[in-house]
């Protein structure tokens, strides 16, 4: 039982939340939340200790802590490390695991969202839970400006960045296996490109995305089998990342069904 905010373990814990480089030294994240808990106990991730409100009666129910350290902490203690409100009582400390390309299960005509350089994690929270409910086969993080372990990030996703197959590499080498996989890439951008429904999504295919600032960089725009675009009818020109990330996806499963 911890009482104090004091306590070295809940500062430890607290840096684990808001140091992405001490995330990645030690190997270990912050998952806050039990939905977002039992998604990652699901997808098998090694949960090391769960601290727990000890007010919040159910707040282990049905979650299978197998040989994690469970430790209790008072209302106080919990509110110095909760993320958010809301979010019924525990919090736990996970070792990461990195996957790569090889990763992702050899299918006949895979469907992948490709995102280079994205840097606000809500965005790629969102994307990852569109791409849950889509039931894409990956996602590929390329060249990112946020770790795939940043609480906003799985906050954002509400735990689908453990349900769904997630790597990071860098641009060069996603799109060395896209070709090597014989896998169309499409690229989303406003110039010399077609409507995004006019375009066969059937097959293999990967679609990508840049900023919403500065879009893909020419490296993409080079790699490209068609380039695609969603059509504006208002006066702006773009729509959040992860707006025009769930058309793309749902087109494309509205062509496969």
């Amino acid at each position: 039982m911890i009482t104090s905010p004091q306590n070295e373990r809940i500062k430890h814990l607290v840096q684990l939340q808001q140091k992405s480089s001490l995330r990645r030294q030690e190997g270990l994240f912050v998952v806050e939340g039990r939905r977002e808990l039992l998604h990652c106990i699901n997808a098998d991730y090694e949960v090391k200790t769960i601290f727990v409100d000890n007010q919040k009666d159910d707040a282990l129910l049905d979650i299978d802590s197998k040989n994690a350290e469970i430790i209790e902490v008072s209302p106080k203690v919990y509110e110095k490390i909760a993320y958010r409100e809301s979010t019924e009582g525990v919090v736990a400390i996970v070792k990461a695991r990195k996957k790569t390309l090889q990763d992702f299960a050899q299918k006949e005509h895979p469907l992948y969202v490709v995102i280079e350089a994205v840097e606000k994690p809500g965005n790629l929270g969102a994307i990852l839970r569109s791409a849950d409910a889509a039931g894409v086969d990956g996602v590929i993080v390329c060249d990112p400006l946020t770790d795939l372990y940043n609480p906003n990030l799985i906050r954002a996703s509400i735990g689908a960045i453990f349900t769904v197959t997630t790597v990071v590499c860098t641009s060069e080498e996603c799109i060395a296996w896209l070709k090597e996989n014989k896998i169309q890439i499409l690229t989303a951008q406003l110039q010399d490109s077609n409507l995004y429904y006019d375009i066969d999504m059937k097959k293999a295919t990967a679609i990508v995305m840049g900023t919403e600032a500065t879009g893909l960089t020419q490296q993409w725009r080079k790699a490209a089998d068609k380039h695609i675009r969603i059509p504006m009818c208002g006066k702006l020109d773009s729509l959040n990342v992860s707006v025009s990330s769930a058309i793309l996806m749902f087109e494309a499963i509205r062509q496969r069904r």
